[in-house]
């Protein structure tokens, strides 16, 4: 049996192949993927009809997708291909899903709005913890909006115009960029205010998927020079987006192809896409955007993979994502679920000396669940390595800064040696009270890690008694955990220096 799935999503300006292995369990992680320009929708707007050249675009592209899948033994019925707005406006659909199906072997199922709007719901909702959101997507030849609280779709709507109809629609030789994304600002307008629902959306926040809102974000990390180049759960600001529009929308044309951090099939419709977000952002009243790097193709694997997420969204989308990972890296599955469960004993058994927030256990729970994964590149200093990877894998339910602060309690719980310039080149995220949080949540793993050193889940219970300039910390284990209390102790000297209390550890069979 293949473990392995293709999603071709053929858009309007993009046409994108995705290779996916499905790790069981539910959990699956991008493995490959490729995309190709192939503006489907290009000049659409005259008559209703895919182009010739186009649709020999797309078919070169979508045999190209085939060999790939081949190339990883990826038959046809694990090939999942789906067509948005322009195959779906087509009047020429049928003949040109006929002529992909005879000359690439590949069927295209067009979606209709609703299954559209409701991938990216499934694709946005299963990797972000956000309960009340405004998804906003503007791809090459639709705009969606989808609107759920609770996480529970409620209104959703597909407008027949993109970033690249739009730019057709308003551009053209003597109209300077200005009076275009002025035009498309107050075309959106007028269609949104047809919206009643819309009128109503309150405190909900506003997430942007797809390319123009990536290349947004992008744009965004290097004007503000980010620490951290991770799109999902990015923030642009109302400020900073504002900067970056009307820079673009006076920008010489001969320079929109050279902006750093945008691909060159997208910087002439980009400033379209901004006028449309523009408008949105004033429609609704909405102060910042949060980015999302998952939507439709996301939402795609999610069905596939984990069919109940079609019917109720993923609870726990840190541990969910986690638990990928963990998979993913050929990590000891038990050993990692009793050290986190180890860690937030310890994590609430001394609250009263380290007095951090409730939300600080996301941060000492990504550590604990990747702690050892670095031993995937070399176990000697696989801490090193683990933080790296905390850093440069698709954790989801959780905001930058912690999972910055996750890596480098990763890094640093094995000696409590914190590399400071490490630690600064995060100046734009971290503050200096944080290098107190690396350093206790780093000493918490390290002896959870400790008690579960043979890896069989002897020490059950944990109990700490804080007397004085002692603590005392009791366990209940179930067998010979004598290993596992020797491995402890040796963090004794370090948890004086950062807690200024002797550790005493007491086994109870």
């Amino acid at each position: 049996m293949n473990n392995k799935i293709g999603i071709i999503d053929l858009g309007s300006n993009t046409a994108r192949l995705v290779i996916v292995k499905l790790l069981g369990d539910g959990h699956f992680i991008v493995i490959d993927q490729i995309k190709e320009r192939v503006r489907l929708g290009k000049d659409m707007e005259k008559d209703g009809f895919l182009k010739p050249t186009q649709i020999e675009e797309a078919i070169k592209a979508i045999k190209m997708f085939r060999r790939l899948c081949d190339a990883y033994e990826i038959d046809t019925s694990n090939i999942i291909a789906v067509g948005t707005a322009a195959v779906r406006r087509a009047k020429n659909q049928k003949s040109f899903l006929e002529e992909v199906l005879t000359t690439c072997g590949i069927k295209i199922k067009v979606l209709i709005d609703e299954e559209e709007s409701t991938l990216v719901y499934r694709g946005v909702i299963n990797t972000m913890d956000v309960p009340k959101g405004l998804i906003v997507e503007i791809g090459g030849g639709s705009m969606k909006i989808v609107h759920y609280n609770r996480r529970n779709l409620l209104n959703y709507v597909t407008l027949p115009f993109g970033a690249m109809t739009l730019n057709e629609k308003f551009s053209g030789e003597g109209i300077s960029t200005q009076e275009t994304t002025q035009k498309v600002e107050e075309f959106v307008t007028s269609e949104l205010e047809k919206l009643d629902w819309l009128k109503q959306v309150e405190e909900a926040t506003f997430i942007g998927v797809g390319g123009s809102m990536r290349s947004l974000c992008k744009i965004n990390q290097m004007i503000t020079r980010s620490s951290v180049d991770i799109l999902h759960n990015s923030e642009v600001t109302e400020e900073q987006f504002g900067v970056i529009y009307e820079k673009l929308r006076t920008l010489d044309p001969t320079k929109k192809k050279r902006i750093k951090g945008v691909p060159g099939n997208r910087a002439d419709i980009l400033p379209c896409a901004l006028a449309a977000i523009n408008a949105l952002l004033k429609f609704t009243n909405k102060n910042s955007i949060t980015i999302s790097a998952c939507g439709l193709r996301e939402g795609l694997m999610f069905e596939y993979a984990v069919p109940m997420t079609q019917e109720k969204p993923i609870s726990d989308v840190l541990s969910y994502s986690l638990k990928t990972l963990v998979k993913h890296y050929n990590r000891n599955e038990k050993h990692a679920e009793h050290v986190v469960n180890l860690s937030v004993q310890l994590f609430k058994q001394l609250r009263v000396l380290h007095k951090f927030p409730r939300q600080h256990v996301k941060i000492l729970k990504i550590a604990a669940y990747l702690n050892d994964a670095g031993t995937r590149i070399k176990y000697y200093d696989y801490q090193k390595h683990s933080g790296y990877m905390i850093l440069n894998s698709s954790i989801y339910g959780v905001s930058h800064k912690d999972l910055v602060l996750a890596s480098l309690v990763a890094t640093v719980h094995k000696s409590d040696e914190i590399n400071m310039s490490e630690f600064l080149k995060y100046k734009d995220l971290l503050v200096e009270e944080d290098l107190e949080v690396v350093r206790k949540l780093g000493i918490m793993l390290r002896i959870a890690e400790s008690l579960d050193r043979s890896m069989a889940s002897l020490v059950t219970e944990i109990n700490c008694d804080v007397l004085g300039d002692s603590v005392i910390l009791k366990t209940q284990s179930e067998g010979d955990a004598t290993l596992e209390v020797r491995d402890a102790i040796n963090a004794q000297e370090d948890f004086y220096r950062i807690f200024k209390k002797k550790l005493d550890i007491i086994i109870n069979e």
